[in-house]
């Protein structure tokens, strides 16, 4: 301690409370609440990202549980020669699966019950190969989609809506109808429920149905699939990879990966995450501000101490020292508070979010809404570290004004009415 700075002895002392006076015991008080206020706002703004990152990760990878990461379709509409297309696809080294599929939309109907459904064609020893629905079909098989057979693979939610179980029947109505002598008739076919999937995502669960890709082509008078869908190695070089295989593929192929499929949503969210971030810091920077005012009462408490420091040879660069350390140290033990905080409830949400709905009987993310009912967390120690460090800065930058003024005052003055 004998070659330690007189500035961090003297500035870690002015932290502590002082038992000679009251009023030194009030300014710790208020040193406490600024630094549970930069605590409070930190650990706020850790589980908001968190979650939030959570959110956006959850619904993407449901997402892509069920939609491709690139899909290659021709401008015509149909993709006659698709195998060819699949191998040549398969020649990039980050393509790991392929399938055809046939897209189309439809009225699905059950006694009174009238709903859309977007269709998908597939065959299903091959779908595997891009998508997770085999494995997330809760009652029946995925494989009793046979040609000719007219079998269907409903989503969850759409199911429950049709009031339809596995071995009954369902009637699709195609929007390409029949012409007739007397006008044109809609074209309607019954299918026999064969599988019910629940991929955790409402609007897939709501919407989506699974036929076999003769049978689909059939329904919608097409001659050859509708494209291609591929799987690769990372999802995140789904825009890279597609680059890639609009110089490899042959043809007139149109290519899309599924950032772009569903590019507002992820825009609205990130813009959302960017909004939130400045919003909270905005809570961390009015408490960090806080310290102004503990540090002004200190300066103003201290004058006699600071007249006698300056009287014995230190410098206004020391005495300016002095109190940028005391402001630094409560924004730092604040924000490592805050973080701590922060994490550990970023890390056990899974666990506290059921425990307040279940205690207030209430649900905070309802599906139908949501898209997904539990609160996810996704905690990234980059975002930890940026948070950690903009509080610090703040609290550093509240700490210069009354520094600078503790530093310019006058030791006679200062020492005239004591």
């Amino acid at each position: 301690m004998k070659n330690f700075p007189f500035e961090w002895l003297v500035g870690v002392r002015y932290t502590r409370a002082g038992k000679r006076s009251g009023r030194n015991s009030f300014i710790s008080f208020i040193s406490l609440i600024s630094m549970a206020g930069i605590a409070l706002g930190v650990a706020a703004l850790i589980v908001v990202l968190s979650v939030m990152n959570g959110f956006q990760k959850e619904v993407r990878d449901r997402m892509l549980s069920v939609v491709s990461h690139i899909e290659v379709f021709d401008a015509g509409g149909a993709l006659p020669n698709w195998q060819r297309t699949a191998q040549e696809a398969m020649q990039d080294k980050e393509v790991r699966g392929s399938a055809p599929y046939v897209a189309g939309q439809a009225m699905m109907t059950r006694d009174d019950t009238v709903r859309g459904v977007i269709v998908r064609g597939v065959l299903p020893e091959q779908e595997p190969n891009v998508s997770d629905v085999a494995s997330q079909v809760r009652e029946g098989k995925f494989t009793d989609l046979r040609a000719g057979e007219f079998n269907i693979v409903l989503g969850g939610e759409l199911a429950r809506a049709l009031h339809a179980t596995v071995g009954e029947k369902v009637t699709m109505i195609a929007p390409q109808g029949q012409v007739t002598p007397a006008g044109v008739i809609p074209r309607l076919k019954q299918f026999n429920v064969v599988g019910i999937f629940e991929a955790g995502h409402f609007e897939y669960d709501s919407t989506l149905a699974f036929i076999h890709i003769d049978d689909a082509m059939k329904m919608f008078k097409l001659a050859a699939p509708s494209g291609l869908r591929l799987k690769i190695a990372d999802m995140q070089r789904a825009p890279q990879v597609a680059t890639a295989l609009s110089r490899l593929l042959s043809g007139d192929v149109l290519i899309r990966d599924w950032s772009k499929q569903n590019r507002n949503w992820f825009a609205a969210v990130q813009t959302e995450k960017r909004m939130m971030f400045i919003i909270l810091t905005l809570i961390i920077a009015v408490a960090a501000f806080n310290l102004v005012s503990t540090l002004v009462m200190t300066v103003t408490d201290k004058q006699a101490d600071i007249a006698i420091l300056r009287t014995l040879g230190a410098s206004p660069g020391s005495i300016m020292k002095i109190f940028m350390i005391q402001g630094a140290l409560v924004g730092l033990f604040g924000t490592a508070l805050g973080v701590t905080l922060g994490v550990t409830v970023a890390l056990n949400v899974d666990v506290i979010v059921p425990a307040i709905e279940h205690l207030l009987g209430v649900q905070f993310l309802p599906r139908d809404i949501y898209l997904i009912s539990a609160l996810p967390s996704d905690l990234r120690w980059p975002d930890v570290w940026t948070i950690g460090a903009v509080a610090v800065v703040l609290a550093f930058f509240a700490t210069l004004y009354p520094s600078w003024w503790a530093a310019r005052v006058k030791p006679a003055e200062a020492l005239r009415y004591e």
